[in-house]
């Protein structure tokens, strides 16, 4: 992150915290209260949430309307929790954790995605390999997943990152350097990637090449701890939907894939692969100890793990103290909801 993005945000943050005030045990009234809206940020991206957004899934499931507020980095998301603009999220592991960190209340509730081959490192066909981009130029957007597997990728096929010069950029703008022949490949995901591909790229390295090498790469959902804590109900019927829509993505992929192509306007093709470069863990096993684990069990478990292993990675980056990571982020995850979302 842009130190002085995280800057900016981070006193946002801090003011949004005496907002907030002390963390308050909701009332059973509190329990029937609903909002006149719920907001939820979205990268505009296709992802299988996507058919409740078609169809208004959750704005029947909340009995309220939804507002969609797009971003276009986590580090907007976090600048919009911040100014308490949203209420809900769907963005990746490392600006979260970076958040979190920074103290902002805000709080994981599931994953919806393990990222596979959704996101990939594209460049020019004079380069064939990791070690290639030694000497050239590679964008990627900041405080995202895509850097962050980007670093790690760097860090472990032992490149010498000084001799790579990075470029933080947005998806568009990545797409118009690529064309001006300004960057010679970038670490992002569809339609960019894609686009890139199509103007003469290719790929050559994915997300899930880490996996081997311990490396859990997500996109999480996140609320606003005060939001959670008066709409609890609101929170578990939101994860309750997102279940039935990912069952209705695997039920059949194609009609759900047009669907989602129809209401983001966004190539069928790119969509479909964008889809299926995800693994979508459910309800039932997000609350194992691989994924957000359950009660005493948060700490330890494989997202709690994560998160310490992503701040150190972030602090060694330079983008966060580390003084301030904690040895675990279990309390800044809440299984609950799925737990509730589980049982319904």
């Amino acid at each position: 992150m842009n130190k002085n993005v995280l800057k900016r945000w981070l006193l946002a943050a801090l003011a949004g915290v005496s907002t907030f005030g002390a963390a308050v045990v909701p009332s059973q009234a509190h329990a029937q209260e609903r909002p006149a809206e719920v907001r939820l940020a979205w990268a505009g991206a296709p992802r299988v949430w996507v058919l409740a957004r078609a169809d208004q899934s959750f704005d029947k499931a909340f009995g309220v309307p939804v507002r969609w507020v797009q971003f276009s980095s986590g580090a907007e998301v976090l600048s919009l929790f911040a100014a308490n603009a949203i209420d809900i999220a769907r963005f990746g592991s490392s600006p979260a954790v970076a958040g979190i960190t920074q103290r902002l209340p805000i709080e994981v509730i599931g994953i919806p995605e393990v990222i596979a081959t959704s996101e990939r490192l594209t460049v020019r066909k004079t380069i064939t390999s990791l070690k290639d981009i030694e000497g050239k130029t590679i964008a990627y957007p900041p405080n995202s997943t895509a850097q962050y597997a980007l670093e790690a990728a760097i860090k472990v096929y032992k490149l010498d990152r000084s001799k790579i010069k990075l470029v933080a950029l947005s998806p568009t703008e990545i797409v118009a350097a690529w064309k001006r022949g300004d960057i010679d490949g970038a670490y992002a995901w569809d339609p960019a990637s894609q686009q890139l591909s199509a103007n003469g790229g290719h790929e050559i390295f994915f997300t899930k090449d880490l996996q081997k090498d311990g490396y859990l790469i997500y996109n999480n959902f996140v609320v606003r701890k005060a939001f959670a804590e008066k709409y609890p109900q609101i929170v578990t019927a939101f994860l309750k939907t997102y279940q039935q829509k990912v069952d209705e993505y695997q039920k059949d992929p194609e009609a759900a894939a047009q669907i989602i192509a129809k209401n983001i306007d966004q190539p069928i093709d790119s969509v479909r692969r964008t889809l299926s470069g995800l693994s979508y863990p459910s309800v039932q096993q997000q609350l194992s100890d691989a994924y957000l684990g359950n009660g005493a069990s948060k700490r330890g478990a494989g997202i709690d793990r994560a998160m310490v292993d992503t701040a150190k990675f972030l602090a060694g980056a330079g983008q966060l103290r580390a003084d301030t990571i904690p040895t675990t982020y279990s309390n800044s995850i809440d299984s609950s909801f799925l737990v509730r979302a589980s049982a319904q």
